[in-house]
């Protein structure tokens, strides 16, 4: 198995941010975005790296950016190591597969959710207030059960902590009504056309997060679309309401901690070579169900 990358160096090249799974550095007026290994769960960086994973979120996202690019302009400029700056050439191997050349923008603080299938956090707020960010459903609905339309179920963004759900008012007031009612309605369509492809692989997209920019007052993609670290993925032959679903995305190592006994308050235990290991199989199944391709080795 390929050997996982934790961290990134790349001498000579500023560091713009390091987030929890992702280092970003400044090319002159572009971003490098370069997704390592590292996996976080319940606000926490683990201490364990998954093979593979940085190759997967940055591939599967490059596929996403380019079926979706007639809805919703994004910020990527290329994923292919042997074009980018000179500068960046001496590092050409270790971002090799893993890495985005990407416009700069003024990224909008919000967390852009659609859901199509009550899960997650989404079902926990349901079960207590019959709402999900004041979006009111109805009575009576089963833990994983298909909603009549994908909702927009918004959250501030944070990079420390945990994002907080609210209510599309709340949006309007943090970034006008105009850009919220545009984000809404481009993040539903995002979400629909990319949920009828993955049916077609027998996938299921449970619900999703997006972020935007503003690049000269255009609205585009950023981050990472359709992954198995901002997406629940179901496979829709075993798809059965009214209970968890078996998954291919990061639910998988949730769930294995809430077996664990940890508080969530200390630092995470290490997972397991057994979890790792199928963990690392996950992410590379979705890839190739969604992409047709095998090509990360």
């Amino acid at each position: 198995m390929e050997r996982p990358i934790g961290d990134i160096e790349l001498p000579g090249i500023p560091l713009f941010k390091k987030g929890k799974v992702r280092n970003v550095y400044e090319i002159d007026d572009k971003l490098l975005i370069v997704a390592t290994d590292r996996i976080s769960a319940f606000d926490w960086v683990l201490p364990s790296l998954i093979p593979f994973k940085g190759k997967v979120l940055t591939q599967l996202s490059r596929f996403w950016f380019d079926f979706v690019a007639l809805a919703c302009p994004n910020h990527l400029i290329s994923t292919d190591a042997a074009v980018f700056p000179t500068a960046l050439q001496p590092f050409r191997e270790v971002l090799d597969k893993r890495s985005m050349l990407v416009r700069k923008t003024n990224v909008v603080p919000i967390e852009c959710v659609v859901r199509g299938y009550l899960s997650g956090s989404g079902w926990k707020e349901y079960q207590k207030t019959g709402k999900i960010c004041g979006v009111k459903l109805p009575k009576g609905l089963r833990e994983s059960d298909r909603l009549e339309e994908p909702i927009f179920t918004p959250s501030t963004k944070a990079d420390q902590g945990h994002d907080e759900n609210v209510s599309f008012k709340e949006v309007q007031k943090i970034i006008g009504a105009g850009l919220a009612q545009k984000i809404r309605k481009v993040s539903l369509e995002l979400y629909q056309k990319a949920s009828l492809f993955a049916l077609s692989k027998g996938i299921i997209i449970a619900d999703t997060k997006f972020e935007f920019g503003l690049d000269g007052g255009d609205l585009v993609l950023v981050d990472e679309i359709f992954t198995p670290d901002s997406s629940r993925f179901w496979p829709k032959a075993v798809y059965e309401p009214g209970q968890s679903q078996p998954s291919l995305d990061k639910q998988f190592v949730r769930d294995y901690l809430e077996t664990t006994g940890w508080d969530k308050n200390s630092a995470p235990p290490l997972l397991p070579d057994g979890i790792v290991a199928r963990t690392s199989e996950k992410y590379l199944e979705i890839y190739r169900l969604l992409t047709g391709q095998n090509d990360l080795g």
